[in-house]
């Protein structure tokens, strides 16, 4: 299989029809994504459940504050602790070699066709938080917060998809996925440089010490589990202590692997790796980290209070008003100055539902949030409560705006899939092929003849159309 290309850019077209290796490898990833999406909704539910339940409630603290891990160590952490930190660095991992494949060969790797899923992705960060801002500014709230707003949560909005039964064209489902990897970039750096408070320089350095190691025999062409899972341990382990965010180390070792292929490579060793890692993170350490973090009181007065709160308000309207806006404004103002034209299968709204559908912020929004508001406890289940009524809003706002369109979706969705000559290729990337052509009159011809063939053994039984008498 040859290696993924950018999209084609010569057409000028925003969202238009990606290439073949690349609408596969979305279509892989995406059916990935769906799948933990889903797994994530049920463990949000049951934390949910768990922790408003009278007579449960009081396990589910006693679970998520029980503490484990060697105290020598400086690992002695709550589960949910754990959860954050630990589990979430195999998430930050897929997601480091998810954003390694996208620039050396994705469509991050064309400036051209990395210029609108990176404008929409810094313009769908900067509202959010600005929206949070100004609305903290007039209420006179902390403006710890701005960041909680910023982050979208690729596989909750597939997974809201994957409930709704909506078929989203491969062209808008990989502008979200793409948009959703230069998201979390974002995110990564926003953790790094303002959630770090004190450093401790010689773990720091310990860490520094074992990625270099860990680069080396990357490029040395070592292999073994058993050499890098324990190197990756200690990686963390030096990198949590540092007082930088451990998931960091996750990122880092990500970004190392090579996720271009060699000669008589079927795949590169971050796909290969992608593909082992990537169901422990979406159907294990991200469930977990979201049935101990989204275990919030939903109280009439905790969810009126969402409301009533300048943090809480900044973080709902972040999600709902300023996600949508800023992905909407970006897409617009990338096709304005570079004269692209939109994709004439496509229409503004389409892109207005993807941007609503990006303000499902879950995972990395309640890390943000803990972190952000790490002394103040009961803040930050409010902060909580309202990433959870912020995303749930935003998912009921493009479901809404995906369903008045969905006729044309499916239509498009189907259009995409047809193989009419069953070679695996679907026929619209075969219009300018001559010998799909010829294969394409051959394989008529021979339904013609078969049609014939029924047609004259019915007459013959006497049970086809009437014909007329003969004359002798």
């Amino acid at each position: 299989m040859a290696t993924p290309s950018p999209t084609d850019n010569q057409s000028r077209k925003l969202l238009g029809r990606l290439s073949l290796p690349e609408r596969r490898f979305v279509a892989d990833a995406l059916r990935a994504e769906t799948v933990g999406g889903v797994v994530l909704l049920v463990a949000a539910v049951t934390a949910l459940i768990w922790a408003n339940t009278p007579g449960l409630a009081e396990s589910y603290l006693k679970v998520r504050d029980f503490h484990i891990g060697p105290e020598s160590l400086g690992l002695n952490l709550s589960i949910q602790h754990w959860a954050a930190d630990g589990l979430l660095a195999i998430f930050f991992f897929v997601a480091g070699i998810e954003l390694k494949r996208e620039l050396v060969a994705g469509d991050l790797r064309d400036p051209k066709a990395a210029a609108l899923p990176v404008i929409a992705a810094i313009c769908g960060m900067a509202a959010p938080a600005a929206v949070y801002v100004l609305v903290n500014q007039l209420g006179g709230g902390s403006m710890d917060g701005w960041a909680v707003p910023t982050a979208t949560d690729i596989a909750f909005a597939l997974a809201v998809l994957a409930v709704i039964g909506t078929s989203l064209p491969s062209a808008l489902r990989a502008f979200l996925l793409t948009l959703a990897v230069v998201d979390d970039l974002f995110a990564i750096m926003i953790i790094a440089v303002f959630f770090t408070n004190e450093i401790d320089f010689l773990a720091l350095g310990g860490a520094l010490v074992g990625l270099a190691l860990f680069w080396f025999m990357l490029r040395r062409g070592v292999r073994g589990w058993y050499i890098y899972v324990p190197l990756a341990l200690v990686i963390w382990g030096l990198m949590y202590n540092s007082g930088v965010h451990a998931t960091i180390a996750g990122v880092a070792m990500g970004l190392m692997l090579r996720c271009t292929r060699r000669d008589n490579e079927e795949y590169s060793p971050g796909e290969h790796i992608e593909h082992l890692v990537r169901p422990v993170s979406a159907g294990l350490a991200v469930p977990l980290f979201a049935l101990f973090s989204a275990g919030v009181l939903l109280s009439d007065e905790a969810i009126a209070q969402v409301f009533s709160r300048p943090e809480t308000l900044g973080v709902v309207l972040g999600l709902v008003v300023g996600k949508t806006v800023g992905i909407f404004a970006g897409t617009w103002l990338a096709a304005r100055f570079t004269k692209a034209e939109l994709n004439e299968d496509l229409a503004w709204p389409d892109v207005l539902a993807v941007a609503s559908l990006a303000g499902i912020g879950f995972t990395v929004s309640l890390l943000i949030g803990e972190l952000a508001f790490k002394g103040d406890l009961v803040l930050t289940d409010e902060i909580k409560a309202a990433v959870l009524l912020g995303s749930l809003i935003a998912a009921i706002c493009a479901c809404v705006l995906l369903k008045l369109r969905d006729r044309t979706y499916k239509a498009l969705t189907a259009d995409e899939d047809r193989d009419e000559d069953l070679d695996g290729i679907p026929d619209i990337y075969e219009e300018n092929n001559p010998a799909y052509h010829l294969r394409m009159a051959k394989i008529y011809e021979e339904k013609a003849a078969e049609h014939r063939r029924r047609a004259e053994a019915a007459a013959g039984s006497g049970t086809g159309p009437s014909r007329p008498a003969s004359s002798d």
